[in-house]
């Protein structure tokens, strides 16, 4: 519900402010020269990356060529982290462009790298409208960053 209503998020473009977060408040796993891996704080399973752009901007095209290679590569990176801290069987990659899309925040463009398991849908988001995390976030974000410099 605090997703839904806004509570407690800082005023301006979540994804502009992360990078400057102190560390005991940020989900940043990773950070490049252009782009940065960050868990989503709604997530739809354990390990969901983001990989932002530290420019605000919202249009892929709008992407100079090294920020679409250096995000490329961390997505690759990400995936690689993920299988070995948590062995997904397979991810889900993509980005929603525009909010008709079903981009959340559209205004900054983010990829998702969203492990999966076999069987990690369940009941639970249809009947009990939740999701069931196995693993608290400020957990999930220290594994990925061991992994990560690994």
């Amino acid at each position: 519900m605090a997703y839904i209503v806004g509570q407690g998020q800082p005023p301006g473009c979540p994804f502009c402010v992360a990078p400057g977060l102190p560390e005991e408040n940020s989900l940043v796993v990773a950070r490049g020269e252009l782009v940065y891996a960050i868990l989503n704080l709604y997530p739809y399973n354990p390990g969901h990356l983001l990989i932002c752009p530290y420019r605000h901007v919202a249009d892929y095209p709008e992407l100079t060529p090294a920020e679409t290679v250096e995000a490329a590569e961390f997505t690759q990176r990400a995936m690689r982290v993920i299988r070995t801290a948590s062995s997904p069987h397979g991810f889900n990659l993509g980005m929603n462009q525009g909010s008709v899309a079903g981009a959340g925040i559209a205004e900054h463009l983010h990829q998702h790298v969203v492990p999966r398991w076999g069987g990690d849908g369940n009941f639970m988001p249809v009947i009990g409208q939740t999701k069931v995390l196995p693993q608290l976030l400020t957990e999930t974000r220290d594994l990925l960053m061991k992994a990560w410099t690994a």
